[in-house]
């Protein structure tokens, strides 16, 4: 095969990585696609390789399974993009409820867009302080999952507002996005745990670094040794080989149970690599997703890299 050819392959990867991004960009697939006759079937398929299952009873028995493993979890109620106010307060419930029913050892995630940022901030606020507050009588994490862009600004001032009445809300952070270094500075000087993601979403590259930019995995480490040196209860949620093994290297190749650092990877897509740091020592946890909202998460999933779109036709043709 001549260089052109894998050119040609490499090309149209990216252009199916293009479009599922955009996908995901689709509100209304979320409810069409799951409930459509003939697709719905087939994408669960997909969906189940990433996704626990559509309630929380599911989420829990794969939580206990990986606490069970030794690992941490992080679970998520998949939801986005919510412009119903009194959905958004029925949906807090959930999370409300999932903070008092999570076993010790996992963290609880969220979608502020999820629970009411797409509608007002304060109401997004408000819906938050709930699900804090949950978390905290429980003695658990509590997590701001990333977004695009365009709610980056409205999701930190968020988190800050939480600060200064909580100090167990983290946030994440995506490498990709150009602002991210400053963004960073300001997050060291407060408290919960700093989530660092090379960032799935669709942007521009005037906003951040496209998924196969050479500098994508540059910015990672840099903003991970930043991490690392300031000694911030941080995550490094990645699958890239390559930016583990740099990772525990500067980190001395050895860790420690009272580390303020972790190593998480998604449900079904890095036990080896979990398993791998654990028995270096390295704290480790694996962020499971559950809820009826599975498509677009399962888009991002697929983009992030092409064999993935391989292994999805034949979960997608499998009984």
């Amino acid at each position: 095969m001549t260089s052109n050819s894998f050119t040609g392959t490499e090309d149209v990867s990216t252009q199916a990585a293009q479009v599922l991004r955009r996908l995901a960009l689709d509100e209304d697939l979320k409810w069409r696609v799951p409930a459509d006759p003939v697709l719905g079937p087939i994408a669960r398929r997909v969906a189940r390789r990433f996704v626990a299952g559509e309630n929380l009873t599911d989420a829990l028995e794969r939580v206990a399974e990986i606490i069970a493993a030794g690992h941490r979890a992080n679970a998520e109620y998949m939801g986005e993009s919510c412009r119903d106010p009194r959905l958004a307060m029925t949906e807090t419930d959930v999370f409300v409820d999932a903070a008092h029913r999570l076993p010790p050892g996992c963290s609880l995630s969220l979608d502020l867009s999820h629970i009411g940022l797409a509608i007002d901030e304060d109401l997004a606020l408000e819906n938050a302080v709930r699900i804090a507050q949950a978390t905290a009588g429980a003695g658990r994490e509590m997590m701001i999952s990333a977004e695009g862009s365009d709610r980056t600004d409205a999701i930190l001032t968020t988190h800050r507002r939480l600060c200064e009445r909580f100090d167990h809300v983290g946030v994440t952070v995506q490498a990709r996005l150009h602002r991210t270094e400053e963004d960073l500075q300001a997050l060291l000087v407060l408290p919960g745990r700093i989530r660092l993601v090379k960032g799935a979403f669709l942007e521009p590259e005037t906003v951040a670094y496209a998924r196969e930019d050479a500098a994508l995995p540059a910015a990672y480490l840099r903003y991970a040794e930043v991490l690392i040196d300031a000694g911030h209860l941080c995550s490094f949620a990645t699958h890239d080989w390559g930016l583990i093994r740099r990772i525990d290297e500067h980190l001395g190749g050895e860790g420690r149970d009272d580390a303020p650092w972790e190593f998480e990877t998604l449900l079904g897509l890095g036990p080896d690599r979990l398993a791998a740091m654990a028995e270096r020592g390295h704290p480790t946890r694996e962020y499971v997703v559950f809820g009826t909202e599975w498509w677009l998460y399962v888009c991002n999933r697929l983009a992030e890299d092409p064999q993935r779109l391989l292994q999805a036709l034949v979960d997608a043709a499998s009984c």
